[in-house]
């Protein structure tokens, strides 16, 4: 069967995203669907240095407490790739010659419209001076963890955001460490 959409209506908005509730005939019948509509794209950074150590920022979330995640950001309305330099460098103070685009995904796509874009990112440099906003992200740590100890991370629940999951695991799959 078909979603069928009876009408919409803006519950809540702000500069970050927009929450509607629709009207819907769906699968199981009539009723009232919420979705979250995100202003801009996300982008996620896995950024792997010469020693194939990838990096990691610690950071406090308001809405789960801490996590530990490969640096990210909103896009903000910016080209996918300039976001995710600019993320890197904000939350890093790394810079990074290389720059390939791994994939794009959706984040909680059962309530959400939320594109999310994934870049490798090679050829790291410290840039000149601190990291701009770590202070303001929350930022307590950045790491740079061999991959191996990474999927560790994931698999006894050090990782739980589940888009540095979904980064990391594109980034496996194009370097060739899950074959």
């Amino acid at each position: 069967m078909t979603w069928v959409t009876h009408g919409s209506s803006t519950v809540y908005s702000n500069p970050w995203i927009e929450v509607r509730e629709d009207r819907i005939t769906g699968p199981g019948g009539d009723g009232i669907y919420g979705v979250v509509t995100m202003r801009h794209a996300a982008v996620f950074v896995v950024a792997i240095d010469e020693e194939e150590r990838v990096c990691l920022v610690t950071l406090e979330r308001y809405t789960t407490g801490r996590s530990i995640e490969v640096p990210a950001g909103g896009s903000d309305g910016e080209h996918p790739v300039v976001a995710a330099q600019r993320e890197l460098l904000e939350e890093t103070g790394f810079v990074a010659d290389e720059w390939v685009p791994l994939g794009t995904m959706n984040a909680l796509n059962g309530i959400a419209d939320a594109p999310e874009h994934v870049f490798l990112a090679r050829g790291l440099t410290r840039a000149d001076g601190p990291a701009h906003t770590q202070a303001e992200e929350g930022i307590s740590a950045v790491s740079w963890v061999p991959f191996a100890e990474v999927l560790s991370m994931i698999a006894d629940g050090r990782i739980t955001d589940g888009e540095t999951v979904a980064a990391i695991t594109y980034a496996g799959i194009r370097l060739g460490r899950f074959r």
